[in-house]
């Protein structure tokens, strides 16, 4: 017979296992999952996590790399700072979307011009499109007491009806014979966000994704704000009488989480993606929330986790093309690693002990 038993404080060793141990746990389980459904468990795990760095199929796979995880590390950064003030974005999805929209918006109102403010203006608009977005959830909790978490989750749904009129509509392709979708920014030199560096895959937004990174970790570490954001998120109530303003603090993380959202769509539109669809949601701005906490809210955490979602991304689109594994493979992987990562992370906080009985 076992108990948990609560820390005197957090355990900094578990910590810095529980991300590890989460990771090592789901491959197995994977492993396990594959055995059952009949494929072989060592050439899936291998496929996913070996081949798209070093297999075959490298030399394609390792620029794919930089461009699934920019998107996931440039989102978890901004979410991180909300999470650890206890401000809860769950609509980082949806903010992705209207950031990508408002974006495409501005390249194609200035179409065919070539001017270089063009892609300028797209990143701002992009960020002040998933910004707006934020600022719904963060107005309605200050003024209404709302659930930013259901706010903002809710609101990724109807970002995705936008996307689908916008597609169908105001920004349909006049010249794309009749199929939905907006024109194809790749196409549109001022509009495009093309490699940086041949090869690399690294465009605009990996560097938006690393400038993300240092100013979570330079916003958390030596600046006010920053002290304010882990005061509120340890001791809410104390934070107040130290001049922390809730409402402030709730406006100013959603809305930063929902401008590197935006941005992130933004880069996508002008890039990978290339145009508005019906589907422009990728999925990203969930499992940015995955990295978040695999990276421990901390900027280089994130940094390594968004690299290692991003693998699993890879990973899974080599799997279903050469093993035929389900379509599904890469969200069950980052399903289990959700559930294991929260399972060991309640052994930072308490630790197991056994039941002494009469």
């Amino acid at each position: 017979m076992i108990r948990l038993v609560p820390r005197a404080e957090a355990s900094a060793a578990w910590q810095f296992a529980t991300p590890l141990l989460a990771v090592l746990a789901t491959m197995l389980t994977g492993g396990l999952l594959f055995a059952v459904m009949g494929y072989d468990p060592v050439a899936a795990i291998r496929t996913i996590f070996w081949d798209p760095l070093f297999g075959m199929a490298s030399s394609y796979s390792r620029p794919q790399l930089l461009v699934k995880a920019a998107p996931l590390i440039l989102i978890a950064s901004g979410l991180a700072i909300g999470f650890r003030a206890g401000i809860w974005n769950i609509g980082a999805e949806g903010q992705y979307i209207i950031g990508g929209i408002t974006g495409a918006a501005v390249a194609l109102a200035a179409y065919p011009s070539e001017g270089m403010w063009i892609f300028p203006a797209m990143v701002i608009a992009g960020a002040m499109g998933g910004w707006a977005w934020g600022m719904i959830p963060a107005l309605l909790r200050n003024w209404f007491g709302a659930s930013e978490i259901l706010v903002s989750l809710m609101l990724v749904y109807v970002a995705e009806r936008v996307a689908a009129w916008m597609a169908f509509g105001p920004m349909k392709n006049p010249e794309g014979f009749g199929f939905p979708g907006s024109r194809n920014l790749q196409q549109y030199p001022a509009a495009a966000n093309p490699e940086l560096i041949a090869g690399t895959g690294a465009h605009w937004g990996v560097v938006a994704a690393a400038a993300a990174v240092l100013v979570t970790w330079f916003l958390m570490s030596r600046h006010i704000r920053g002290f304010h954001i882990r005061a509120a998120g340890l001791a809410p109530r104390a934070a107040r009488f130290a001049g922390v303003r809730p409402g402030t603090l709730v406006a100013f993380c959603l809305g930063l989480s929902g401008a590197f959202a935006g941005m992130a769509g933004l880069f996508e539109v002008a890039g990978p993606a290339g145009q508005i669809t019906d589907s422009f949601g990728s999925g990203y701005g969930f499992t940015a929330i995955i990295v978040a906490f695999l990276g421990r809210l901390n900027p280089v955490g994130i940094l390594l986790a968004g690299l290692l979602l991003a693998l699993t991304y890879i990973g899974g689109e080599l799997a279903q093309l050469t093993l035929q594994l389900p379509a599904a493979t890469v969200q069950v992987f980052q399903g289990m690693l959700l559930f294991f990562l929260l399972g060991f992370d309640l052994l930072t906080r308490f630790r197991i002990a056994r039941r002494i009985t009469a």
